[in-house]
């Protein structure tokens, strides 16, 4: 089989049509739609349905496929490790974490990395939903969660604590609750829906319902598929609710209610492939975020 047959085939199974794996090879589409007829009758086999909506594999096509992403993903790797230089890191990193810590930790500190390492291609992946690292379907990740899949490297990296808070406006408006039970007459935010991947989040996310209940979980006045947007809640005195602790590190008019409670926390890992143990933008992102974690526990 050609090889550069095989790279037009898997661009067009990724894309799902002729004309858009055309303008990611920068070929014309019927360019395109020639070398996969080629490709089909020197293999005497079809490999799309072709209809109106777009294509579809064959059972035929789903087999080159999947042998044809496998070596592509191969290819890729041995070109990371090959081109990588411990001297002068350089390159795409391409770093998925949740929403809430992205948004909130990761972004406003990113700018220093970056200024550090120029040549660092930086993209952020805010995701629920756990990207497939082996795949490449990002290069490091920040989990809230242990990782699931097999052949990635895990380094904890912090403990995250959840707790209670307030706006004053809301506060002045509904009192200040002095023990967990009298949270039965407050308005709660919490999260709600599915966090994708991360579920199991979800009983810390949520404290707050069962708090001082003996088992009952109170009726919440918000429900919020977005930790962000529950603290944007909190902030505007809808409410009040269960924070990550990097939610209030700098200046905030926040007001951290019952700190007697007992909440719970989280875990944070830094994940990456195996294949990357090696790569220099891995290592001085991984050593990067370590010196953050450690400069911003001697603020507190």
């Amino acid at each position: 089989m050609d090889w550069d047959k095989i790279r037009i085939f898997h661009a067009v199974a990724e894309a799902g049509s002729f004309t858009h794996a055309g303008d990611t090879l920068n070929l014309s589409q019927s360019a395109v739609s020639r070398q996969i007829s080629t490709l089909e009758q020197s293999l005497n086999v079809p490999l799309f349905h072709r209809h109106a909506r777009g294509l579809i594999l064959t059972e035929q096509g789903e087999d080159l496929y999947v042998t044809a992403h496998e070596v592509f993903h191969k290819v890729t790797m041995t070109e990371a490790r090959l081109t990588e230089s411990k001297e002068r890191p350089e390159g795409p990193l391409k770093i998925t974490t949740t929403i809430g810590f992205g948004s909130i930790w990761l972004t406003p500190r990113i700018k220093e990395f970056m200024d550090s390492y120029p040549e660092i291609d930086v993209t952020i992946l805010l995701e629920y939903d756990d990207l497939d690292l082996a795949m490449r379907e990002a290069d490091v990740a920040i989990r809230l969660t242990p990782p699931r899949q097999p052949d990635l490297i895990q380094r904890h990296l912090m403990s995250i604590n959840y707790n209670c808070y307030a706006s004053p406006e809301y506060l002045q408006e509904h009192g200040i609750p002095k023990k967990p039970e009298d949270l039965d007459s407050h308005n709660l935010i919490t999260f709600g829906q599915e966090a994708g991947d991360q579920n199991e989040l979800l009983p810390a996310l949520n404290f707050l319902q069962a708090a001082g209940t003996q088992g009952k979980r109170r009726k919440p006045v918000l429900q919020v598929n977005n930790i962000y947007g529950i603290y944007r809640a909190v902030r505007s005195g809808v409410g009040i609710g269960a924070l990550p602790d990097y939610f209030t590190e700098g200046p905030s008019t926040l007001v951290h209610i019952l700190p007697e409670l007992q909440t719970p926390s989280t875990e944070v890992y830094f994940v990456y492939p195996e294949e990357l143990r090696q790569s220099a933008r891995i290592a001085v992102f991984r050593d990067f975020l370590i010196r953050k974690i450690i400069d911003s526990r001697k603020t507190v």
